[in-house]
């Protein structure tokens, strides 16, 4: 077999300005996407060029796995103190949690200032630096790849946060906790990696349906009991209206899930869910976890097969209606 071989492009061949070039082809759906898989978040596009008093911040997002706001910087030279100091000021200028300083090259520096900006900054907090690279084979088309170069040290915030945990919530809070990392430790370890929230000391998780306003829910209950659904509060088309929309296509639905779902329209509240519970579950038996955080997996997956690719090609006009 002939193998072909690698070189690489000059992110200047490709895109010939920052601003008008690298940036909105940095802000496509694709490409946000890809950006999203090397750094384990789930990127939505808010704005572009967005002014933040007389500066202009390039791109930002929305994580759809926290809700987070994302701030992305990015420059198509090496790192230098003029962007490091943008994206101080400009992820203070909107409150975001998250930043993403996208670059040709970082310097040592510049790596080591994200480094210490993610030690010294609580859990809630995320800084990585990503240097992107053009490859091609042959005369093929450029592609894009990024390499992380400085992201959270998960694994000490991780412990400080369950000893915050314990200290400021209680043991409760403490063990949902460490549930749900082992949960995301499972996610990760998938072949392919299946992207996760990260952990928190509360009783569910929410991941992304690939719509606003649309969400799965992995849930933990003191009640002997766990669950994973499809929890909807949109307003346009209204979460009712979605409800018998699936409602009506409720034995297609079950049948490729394979299970009876529960179908929950819970009419004092906004919101409808659609899931599915497994009993005899005691969560301070942790000797099960793996057990748990299996079943949680992959149902979690299932229903996410099953409903995502309808959510994305709902009929809201007829929904309106409804």
């Amino acid at each position: 077999m002939q193998l072909g071989s690698l070189s690489r492009v000059n992110l200047r061949d490709v895109w010939t300005h920052e601003a008008t070039d690298f940036t909105p082809w940095l802000a496509s759906s694709n490409n946000l996407a890809v950006m999203s898989d090397a750094v384990g978040l789930d990127l939505e596009l808010v704005s572009q060029e967005e002014f933040i008093g007389p500066y202009r911040a390039d791109i930002i997002c929305k994580d759809r796995l926290s809700g987070q706001t994302v701030l992305v910087e990015n420059q198509l030279e090496k790192t230098d103190h003029l962007h490091l100091g943008q994206i101080i000021t400009y992820a203070a200028g909107i409150q975001a949690k998250t930043v993403i300083w996208v670059a040709s090259r970082f310097t040592d520096e510049h790596r080591a200032a994200l480094d210490w900006l993610n030690e010294i900054t609580d859990e809630d907090h995320e800084f990585f630096g990503l240097e992107i690279e053009l490859w091609r084979i042959g005369e093929s088309p450029p592609a894009p790849k990024f390499n992380v170069i400085s992201s959270p040290n998960e694994w000490s915030r991780s412990v400080k946060e369950a000893i915050s945990s314990s200290k400021s919530h209680g043991p409760r809070q403490a063990l949902y906790l460490r549930y749900w990392q082992a949960f995301h430790l499972y996610q990760k370890e998938q072949n392919p990696p299946i992207k996760a929230p990260k952990p928190y000391p509360q009783q569910w998780l929410t991941f992304s349906a690939g719509r606003t306003a649309f969400s799965f829910e992995t849930i933990v209950s003191w009640e002997q009991k766990i669950s994973v659904r499809l929890y909807v509060v949109c307003n346009n088309p209204s979460p009712k209206a979605v409800f018998r929309y699936f409602h009506k296509r409720k034995e297609e639905i079950e049948a490729a899930m394979g299970y009876v779902l529960e179908w929950t329209e819970m009419p004092a509240k906004k919101g409808v869910g659609i899931g599915l519970t497994r009993h005899d579950c005691d969560i301070e038996d942790e000797s099960r976890w793996p057990e748990y955080v299996k079943w949680h997996a992959q149902t979690l997956k299932k229903l996410d097969d099953v409903f995502r690719p309808m959510i994305k090609s709902l009929p809201v006009d007829q929904l309106q209606m409804l």
